[in-house]
């Protein structure tokens, strides 16, 4: 079934007697030759550019809930590429490639929406290390923008220019970053990958891995064993529990990340916006709610749900951006679990057990490489050789010294 304005208007006509499920429920089968743990985002695309671009066949995707029930529906839905290191910047600039030409490729609405991403600079040391930043993005293909403070006021005149404290000086703007509908990316993904036959098994925790001399044949899983002759978990926030089952301990802490939406408004703000002397980003969803986000908690935890002190921290820093806001409700908020590498940065490796793969480590990073992390992981499976663009992102890195610090914080997952 293919989507179509005409299809639309055919259904409507006839009662909408012709739509079907976007997939099949499928049962387990006993044994498959790839086994993806993991029905989010990150797992999607990669069973989907497995079976599509490398030709992958007799595919699984487990996913103990249902299909996007973990982070790739519970974020703020921001796409960009705008990285310094040379680890990172090429291989987010790949995935913004793939966004702006991903519905298309699997014929579903997206809601893909390259209204740009500005960051905001309050002093002159920031406005140097974001000029150092937008000739990164330059040299590795992707667009940057540095404005002055009349090029920022005439995008959004109403902030606020002459705090006290954060005097707005400049941008760094992205025109092609933007946002997309995160749910529509989880059914994208979903709906593309069961077409070329991939089974989507939903209510199917993994509980444990079957390794005989140091390799994988299977996993276990609360509706039987599946034996699978490669395993790649994608479970973001749930990863070093998972890995346990199978070993290993990883360089990953879990936080919680929260996520807020106020009341619906008039139109306001076009794009992204984020401020560069706290830890905010905001942008305006279709429905005219507000949608913004700051730091993790600083605890670790497994919670799909966070503590009041953010909350507290991230209207602070909304308020010193943009205080006609003040007077906006706050309809709703929503956490996921963040899988905070020690460097900020993600991992998409094989691991020790031959047969094992991972893909994890993503922080804050995770929803705008969605098709980038698959596409990556989808090559490392079928291959066993990395994408060019993420090469750096080895398990072994911190023991031998290549961290990927982007921030340059230092190894402590909460400050990436």
């Amino acid at each position: 079934m293919r989507f179509s304005g005409f299809r639309v208007v055919k259904e409507a006509l006839t009662g909408h007697k012709g739509w079907r499920p976007l997939w099949r429920n499928p049962a387990p089968q006993p044994a498959y030759d790839y086994v993806i743990v993991g029905g989010g985002g990150h797992g999607l695309s990669t069973a989907y550019h497995l079976a599509k671009v490398f030709k992958g066949s007799r595919i699984a995707v487990l996913e103990k809930g249902w299909l996007g029930s973990g982070n790739i529906g519970r974020n703020t839905t921001i796409i960009r590429s705008n990285y310094l290191l040379p680890g990172n910047e090429p291989f987010y600039e790949f995935s913004m490639k793939l966004w702006e030409n991903m519905e298309q490729e699997f014929n579903f609405n997206a809601m893909v929406s390259q209204r740009g991403i500005l960051n905001l600079i309050h002093t002159d040391a920031q406005r140097d290390a974001y000029r150092r930043r937008g000739n990164a993005m330059l040299l590795a293909g992707a667009d940057a923008e540095l404005l002055d403070r009349d090029g920022v006021r005439g995008m959004y005149p109403w902030l606020n220019f002459d705090n006290a404290r954060f005097p707005i000086k400049g941008g760094l703007l992205q025109r092609r970053a933007g946002t997309a509908r995160h749910d529509g990316v989880a059914w994208g993904y979903a709906r593309g990958a069961d077409l070329l036959g991939v089974d989507l098994i939903q209510n199917c925790e993994v509980t444990g891995f079957r390794i005989e001399n140091g390799r994988v044949l299977g996993v276990e899983t609360s509706r039987g064993y599946i034996g699978a002759k490669k395993v790649g978990v994608a479970v973001a926030g749930s990863s070093g529990r998972v890995m346990q089952m199978a070993g290993m301990r990883l360089p990953i802490e879990s936080h919680v990340l929260q996520a807020f939406v106020s009341e619906g408004l008039k139109p306001v703000v076009d794009g992204v916006i984020t401020f560069g002397a706290g830890h905010f980003y905001v942008s305006q969803s279709d429905k005219g709610g507000l949608v913004f986000g700051g730091d993790i908690d600083g605890y670790n935890s497994y919670a799909q749900r966070g503590n009041l002190p953010v909350i507290e921290d991230v209207a602070e820093g909304g308020m010193a951006l943009m205080p006609a806001i003040g007077r906006a409700r706050l309809l709703r908020a929503w956490g996921g679990i963040m899988d905070m590498s020690m460097d900020g940065s993600p991992i998409i490796d094989r691991t020790p057990i031959e047969g094992l793969y991972l893909n994890a480590g993503w922080c804050y990073g995770g929803f705008k490489a969605t098709p980038a992390s698959g596409y990556a992981f989808a090559q490392l499976l079928a291959t066993d050789a990395p994408h060019p663009t993420a090469s750096a992102y080895r398990l072994d890195r911190f023991a031998r010294g290549y961290v990927i610090d982007e921030k340059g914080m230092g190894a402590q997952p909460n400050l990436h």
